[in-house]
C-alpha cells in the first residue's frame, strides 16, 4: 500500500529524481550494451585483441547449390558385400547402394569378390577395380569424376 512520503514523491522536482544524467532512465537508456563505441573510444581494444571483428572475408555459396554426396568406397563395399547382397545376379552379388542411401562409389581400397553394383554415380578408379575383378556397375548417369 502506497504511503505519503515513497522514493518517488521525495524526489519530485529534481530534475533527475536520484538517476544522474539526464535522460539515462528515459525509454530504452544508454545503449552500453552491443559493440558500442568500438569505432571511437574503444578502438584501441578492437585493435589489439579483435583485429579481426570488422569486414567481410571469402564467399558463402548458396544452400541450394550444395550437393550433399554419402560415398562409400570399395574396399568397404568388399567388405560388407555379403550383408548387403539381397539377390545375386549372374552367380555373383547384387548391390544396390542407391536404396541403402549411398549416392557415390569411390576406388580407395582392395576388392576381392566380383559384385554388381547400382550406384547414381561412380569414380574412374572404382569401376575399374571392380571390373578387374570381373564385376559390373550399373549406372543411372554416365557422368563419372572424382
Amino acid at each position: 500500500m502506497p504511503h505519503k512520503l515513497r522514493k518517488i514523491r521525495k524526489k519530485r522536482g529534481s530534475r533527475t529524481q536520484g538517476w544522474g544524467r539526464v535522460g539515462q532512465h528515459r525509454r530504452t537508456g544508454s545503449k552500453g550494451r552491443r559493440n558500442a563505441g568500438r569505432h571511437k573510444a574503444l578502438w584501441s581494444y578492437v585493435i589489439k585483441y579483435e583485429p579481426d571483428y570488422y569486414g567481410k572475408i571469402g564467399f558463402t555459396s548458396p544452400r541450394s547449390l550444395k550437393q550433399k554426396v554419402k560415398a562409400i568406397n570399395v574396399g568397404t563395399l568388399d567388405g560388407m558385400a555379403e550383408k548387403l547382397s539381397v539377390e545375386k545376379e549372374k552367380g555373383k552379388p547384387f548391390v544396390d547402394l542407391q536404396s541403402l542411401g549411398y549416392t557415390k562409389l569411390l576406388g580407395s581400397g582392395k576388392i576381392t569378390k566380383p559384385l554388381i553394383v547400382k550406384v547414381p554415380s561412380c569414380s574412374k578408379s572404382a569401376r575399374e577395380k571392380i571390373k578387374s575383378v570381373g564385376g559390373q556397375v550399373q549406372m543411372e548417369t554416365e557422368e563419372t569424376g572424382e
